[in-house]
């Protein structure tokens, strides 16, 4: 028996109206989604800088910084005030005085880990976080190819911390949804997939009936 996981939709985006648009369609019918920012240096795209970032009252944010030095963007996140906050563990600094002024502000702490990153080395950030996001596609860019080898991490920070929230972020669409699913994640964010349908509020419903399908899982 799987988890209940939920479908995180994610905008990624370095256009204004573009993102507005965005959250336009996103809040028709879902209120958790995660808003991706880079700083061109960490990852090689450059998105809407994380001061023009906003999004609805009703939203439960996850806010995933793609950045180099999250320390210098703390300021404003504090601001903004979102549910979970998302660092990369591959970041140019410690993450844990970061991680000290979020979760001082009731800001639940997150740990991204890209493919490179073995669980095993980065344990000291994932026992302090209450989310871990097994990263498996392209770093800055929606609708990359999931590498589902990435699923062998999932039982490694399962085993460091049982209680942990695990998401997952890359290549997610329907022809897979229900493998990542059923791997024991929590959470799966969806980008292209869902921002790039003619119909996003369908095919976020097309995306939540196929994990709930019972069955063989190739």
């Amino acid at each position: 028996m799987i988890r209940t996981v939920s479908i995180v939709p994610s905008i990624l985006t370095d256009n204004k109206q573009d993102y507005r648009a965005q959250v336009e369609k996103i809040n028709t019918f879902t209120r958790r989604v995660q808003i991706d920012v880079t700083d061109g240096i960490f990852a090689p795209t450059q998105t809407l800088d994380i001061t023009n970032v906003w999004w609805p009252k009703n939203w439960d944010a996850d806010l995933h910084l793609m950045v180099s030095k999250p320390s210098e963007h703390m300021d404003t996140v504090l601001k903004l005030g979102p549910s979970l906050c998302i660092l990369h563990a591959e970041a140019s600094e410690d993450l844990m005085p970061s991680f000290e002024m979020l979760k001082n502000a009731g800001i639940k702490v997150g740990v991204a880990l890209l493919p490179s990153t073995f669980p095993g080395n980065v344990k000291q950030y994932i026992e302090a976080a209450d989310h871990v996001l097994i990263f498996a596609g392209q770093l800055g860019v929606q609708g990359s190819q999931a590498d589902l080898m990435q699923m062998e991490k999932i039982p490694l920070v399962r085993n460091m911390k049982p209680e942990l929230e695990i998401g997952w972020d890359g290549g997610a669409n329907i022809t897979n949804i229900r493998a990542i699913a059923h791997a024991d994640v929590d959470v799966i964010n969806v980008g292209s997939a869902i921002s790039g349908s003619p119909d996003p509020a369908q095919t976020f419903d097309e995306l939540v009936a196929e994990i709930d399908k019972n069955g063989v899982v190739i």
